[in-house]
């Protein structure tokens, strides 16, 4: 496993839209929408437009806990599927210039919220909980929010990019990105033999935008990577990952906007509680549909 000795960057990079691998096809070097398509709406104030990819798990796991803890949290989570372009339409571009799931309305207050950290941040201060009021606390758990916002990235378009979708596979990059989610996941592994927690005692917002991540990694559910990472010697992250990814709000709410998978955990459309009852993919797919 050798990189291409041959290859010499170009003076000036032009877009090849036949490269890329698995997603070149929703790559491009430029914003804005591609297509005029309205974004649906449903009964509540809250309108999530997501997929159920870790960042988009991150949100929908809030929401969850929020209406488990007895908060008017209710919310329309409507599918945009990344693969066929949904992104790029003038709707959701409209939400989210960058053209990134998750994205979120709300119409009590006419705010729209791109960026998953902040739509966290955003509900956490809106509804007053899963984030300490002040102190050292709430530092302490916006450190780890800001953590995960800047690590992912290595993670996920670094490692996860090159080991499990880029068309070819090449040392030095595998190398250089399971060295860092190596270190990344060490850097957790040390806090967590501190606390319970990522933000301390309590669990939190950090919590919540991290377990999709680096507890989904952990539990062998990204880039099939358990073994060549050496997961299972991160004991603190694997504890952690257990008693956060258990809770009933995290089960349910890694179901929302899910279009892969075991069809009985796939809710690719929420509007209500009974929905995770009544109107998962199992239950509703129409006959002869394969997707």
């Amino acid at each position: 496993m050798t990189d291409n000795p041959e290859y010499t960057p170009p003076k000036v990079w032009t877009w090849d839209a036949e490269s890329g691998g698995k997603f070149a096809s929703i790559n491009r070097p430029i914003a804005g929408p591609t297509h005029d398509k309205e974004l649906p709406k449903g009964a509540h104030p809250l309108q999530l437009y997501s997929l159920a990819t870790p960042n988009g798990v991150k949100v929908t796991v809030m929401l969850e806990e929020l209406l488990a803890a007895g908060h008017d949290a209710e919310y329309d989570a409507w599918l945009i599927n990344i693969q066929e372009g949904d992104q790029f339409g003038s709707g959701f571009v409209d939400i989210n210039p960058n053209s990134k799931i998750p994205a979120l309305m709300d119409h009590d207050t006419g705010s729209r919220v791109f960026e998953s950290g902040a739509i966290l941040l955003y509900l956490a201060e809106k509804f007053g909980a899963f984030l300490p009021s002040g102190g050292q606390a709430r530092t302490e758990t916006l450190n780890w929010l800001f953590w995960l916002q800047g690590s992912a990235p290595y993670l996920g378009g670094g490692f996860g990019h090159f080991y499990a979708y880029a068309p070819e596979k090449f040392e030095y990059p595998i190398n250089r990105f399971a060295m860092e989610a190596k270190r990344q996941l060490d850097v957790l592994d040390r806090r967590l033999a501190e606390a319970p927690y990522l933000g301390g005692d309590d669990y939190s917002i950090a919590d919540m935008a991290t377990a999709p991540w680096y507890g989904a990694l952990v539990k062998g559910l990204l880039y099939d990577a358990a073994t060549f990472l050496d997961v299972d010697s991160y004991t603190h992250v694997n504890r952690w990952a257990d008693a956060v990814m258990s809770r009933p709000a995290y089960q349910r709410g890694k179901m929302v906007n899910r279009a892969w998978g075991d069809e009985a955990e796939q809710l690719r459309e929420r509007h209500a509680a009974s929905d995770f009852d009544s109107r998962t993919w199992d239950k509703i797919k129409p006959a002869g549909d394969d997707t």
